[in-house]
């Protein structure tokens, strides 16, 4: 017990060295604005890992709590005066909601059914923030006030990669310490057998709905974090392609590893700004990219790369 405690804060330091020094190593307020960007989308990803990666339960909606998170924090805060705290809890506390109410009869589903049905659930998270133009702006979308805590507004590129990269941490330390608990060994044994699982006096309904709700709670706050950060905000976060670009990134960094799903949305969401050199080709050249990785590193990037060296990779 001692040991895998001793590895998993080792892990985590790393990772902290590694945000710390990455400013030092790429300064500059455009690449700044990229490392947050990818940091947000680093939070979902690890939410959406526990899910789909440890609890083997798909979604292809996982924007829409993304743009519950955004959206209410962007009109309690523009619109309605709330502080930002209480309504990134707000948009939180929201998320879980929807996430708990639509759990168990989505849940119930298995392999594509259940990825039809959370793509239907972001689809109408996306439809009702087009509609409804007099709360969110409609498709011309809405400005967003800054994020002020106690009188002190967080501004400034190196502030918001500071709040992104912090809570980072925090979350990828929730992650490693819940699948090392009894939890986490519960979701492994949902994904690998549900049945035998079952048999076993597991109970798998109500795991799966922890899990999912808790991945929703994730994504909401990374997008409350968004919000604020990018200053407005179009439905279009909440749509289909940000739903695939959250699970692309998840794959493609490694299911089942939690600083794989860091690895996969550090390559996919910085990697496109690396290929503007080839100006009219960069988005073939960011596919040919992604199918090398997946044909070369079919466990993803770094479960693949760990196991050369005969490594456990978190």
């Amino acid at each position: 017990m001692g040991r895998v405690w001793g590895s998993r804060l080792f892990a985590v330091g790393v990772l902290a060295v590694v945000l710390s020094v990455l400013p030092v190593l790429l300064p500059g307020t455009y690449t700044l604005d990229v490392l947050t960007n990818v940091g947000i989308a680093a939070i979902v990803c690890v939410g959406l890992n526990l899910l789909f990666g440890y609890a083997g339960q798909i979604s292809l909606g996982h924007a829409g709590f993304f743009g519950i998170g955004a959206y209410a924090s962007a009109i309690l805060v523009t619109d309605r005066d709330w502080p930002a705290p209480l309504a990134l809890l707000a948009g939180m506390a929201l998320s879980g909601l929807l996430a708990f109410a639509v759990a168990r009869p989505i849940l119930r589903l298995r392999g594509h059914y259940l990825a039809m049905a959370t793509l239907g659930l972001g689809i109408i998270v996306s439809i009702v923030l087009n509609q409804e133009v007099g709360l969110t702006g409609g498709p011309d979308g809405m400005p967003v006030d800054p994020f002020t805590v106690a009188g002190h507004t967080v501004e400034g590129p190196l502030a918001w990669y500071a709040v992104v990269a912090v809570s980072l941490l925090l979350v990828t330390w929730l992650s490693l310490n819940l699948i090392d608990s009894p939890v986490g060994r519960a979701l492994r044994a949902v994904h690998g057998a549900e049945i035998a699982a079952r048999t076993c006096g597991v109970d798998t309904a109500s795991y799966k709905v922890f899990v999912f709700v808790l991945s929703a709670v994730i994504a909401s706050y990374a997008g409350s974090l968004y919000a604020h950060f990018t200053g407005w905000l179009t439905p279009g976060e909440a749509g289909f392609l940000r739903s695939i670009q959250f699970v692309t990134m998840v794959v493609l960094g490694g299911m089942a590893s939690t600083f794989g799903a860091i690895a996969g949305a550090a390559l996919l969401g910085a990697l496109p700004q690396f290929l503007t050199v080839f100006h009219d080709y960069e988005h073939v050249m960011l596919g040919l990219a992604m199918m090398a990785t997946m044909i070369l590193l079919p466990r993803g990037l770094l479960p693949s790369l760990f196991a050369l060296f005969g490594r456990r990779v978190w």
